[in-house]
């Protein structure tokens, strides 16, 4: 944990990022985010860590007016190189804060992959909570695909995974399990004929529960969840897609 920080993963990864998360296709999310826009209240969207912009530009090509957040300026670099990067106003800075630069409220506030969960203290995560809840307009939504924790993987709370075997290299992920804390802490290892990369990835896991006890301490009530982005029924295993709102108050 020593000097790993809100930018460490995207300084140290964004070069790699897109290759190695190729296989993730942001179709469906792009889809349900969408819907979701054109339920709610009109106004501005704002996605939180937009990295290389695997969600941010498909949704943006939709007509989206979109805003984003990110801690590393690399992460956000090559997002900007991408035909169309450069048109979406991105903030540097930490989530947590949901800092956008400007004083807008939001339609919608959205993270997705695993990214919530790199926020790596409960402090900081009940506060990006709390924050959202201030930047939402009245029926705005809080939209966070998170994985389910799978904590049955580790032997002694550590655990080692082979993800890419070639001729000339071989990708590793070795991952060590604080149960107190709720984290991982781990590293993708590639190890090549040039010699070896690392590229560390630490998370503090949440529960769904703790999730939604969350929302509540911010004022939001959980409007879905889902198994996916295809809203496929939750059955505890994989991955969620859940969706907070604020209040619209009563009627005036």
């Amino acid at each position: 944990m020593e000097n790993y920080g809100p930018h460490t993963y995207g300084e140290l990864n964004a070069d790699v990022y897109d290759e190695w998360h190729a296989d993730l296709d942001p179709t469906d999310a792009v889809r349900c985010l969408a819907e979701l826009i054109d339920e709610g209240p009109k106004g501005p969207v704002l996605e939180l860590a937009v990295g290389t912009g695997r969600v941010t530009l498909p949704l943006a090509a939709l007509g989206v007016d979109l805003r984003g957040i990110d801690a590393s300026e690399a992460m956000v670099a090559r997002l900007r190189a991408k035909p169309g990067g450069d048109r979406i106003p991105v903030a540097i800075g930490d989530m947590a804060d949901v800092d956008p630069g400007t004083d807008e409220l939001f339609a919608m506030v959205f993270v997705v992959f695993s990214t919530f969960f790199f926020l790596m203290t409960q402090e900081d995560q009940v506060r990006c909570f709390a924050r959202v809840a201030e930047r939402l307009l009245p029926g705005g939504r809080f939209v966070l695909e998170c994985p389910m924790p799978d904590v049955g993987r580790y032997e002694r709370n550590q655990r080692v995974a082979a993800h890419q075997v070639g001729l000339g290299h071989v990708r590793l992920t070795a991952v060590r399990h604080d149960p107190v804390e709720q984290r991982f802490e781990g590293q993708h290892v590639l190890i090549t004929e040039k010699g070896i990369r690392l590229a560390p990835a630490f998370m503090r896991y949440a529960w769904p529960s703790e999730l939604d006890l969350m929302a509540r301490l911010a004022g939001l009530e959980r409007r879905e969840r889902w198994g996916g982005w295809r809203h496929e029924p939750f059955r505890a295993e994989g991955t969620h897609v859940t969706v907070y709102e604020k209040p619209k108050g009563p009627p005036s």
